[in-house]
């Protein structure tokens, strides 16, 4: 009888037993998601940005493969984990754009009516990040679910998996958080 094919949380388990041979095999199991995930962060990226969708999945894997010191739960950590080291890059290459033009190009992304709420929200991705890192603050766990529901594309299932609480609890910190992030986003100098 044939084993079936490992899962990717197996494969994360086994990479953090040392195996450095499963971190090779789950990058193929990933790959589409993590694909996705890139393509969702460059959607909202200005025209002309020279960062592509595949270098930044090269990117963060890259880096993803040198966190040594993380306890991988499953495919949804792994996932948030790669949705947030994408953001990292992100911010670092607006960042640089923006030290090169002095101000005067800061990335635009925009927080859809679906992925945020009602109101449209556009503001720098910088911008952005300074808020979600305020959040993180005041409410860890309001902006941690931000970053899988929004920046990682997870549902408010996965999402309550991967932060072991109840779907309602992930559905009002959501709700909190883009009410929040609204307002903080739209008083902008107080960040």
């Amino acid at each position: 009888m044939l084993a079936s094919p490992p899962t990717p949380t197996q494969l994360l388990m086994a990479w953090q037993r040392g195996e450095t041979s499963a971190m090779e095999r789950l990058l193929p199991l990933v790959e589409g998601e993590l694909r996705r995930l890139a393509r969702r962060y460059m959607a909202g990226e200005r025209r002309g940005h020279t960062l592509q969708p595949t270098a930044l999945v090269n990117e963060a894997y890259l880096r993803l493969i040198e966190i040594k010191h993380v306890r991988w739960q499953n495919r949804a950590h792994f996932v948030a984990m790669a949705a947030r080291t994408m953001r990292r890059i992100l911010v670092d290459y607006a960042r640089a754009h923006d030290n090169r033009k002095r101000g005067g190009g800061a990335q635009k992304v925009t927080l859809t009516d679906a992925a945020i709420g009602s109101s449209r929200l556009d503001g720098d991705l910088v911008a952005l990040d300074e808020a979600l890192r305020k959040l993180a603050l005041e409410h860890g766990r309001k902006a941690q679910v931000v970053e899988l529901k929004f920046f990682g594309g997870l549902d408010l299932d996965e999402t309550a998996e991967a932060l072991h609480v109840s779907r309602d609890t992930v559905k009002r910190d959501w709700r909190f958080a883009k009410a929040w992030l609204r307002r903080a986003l739209s008083e902008g100098n107080d960040l």
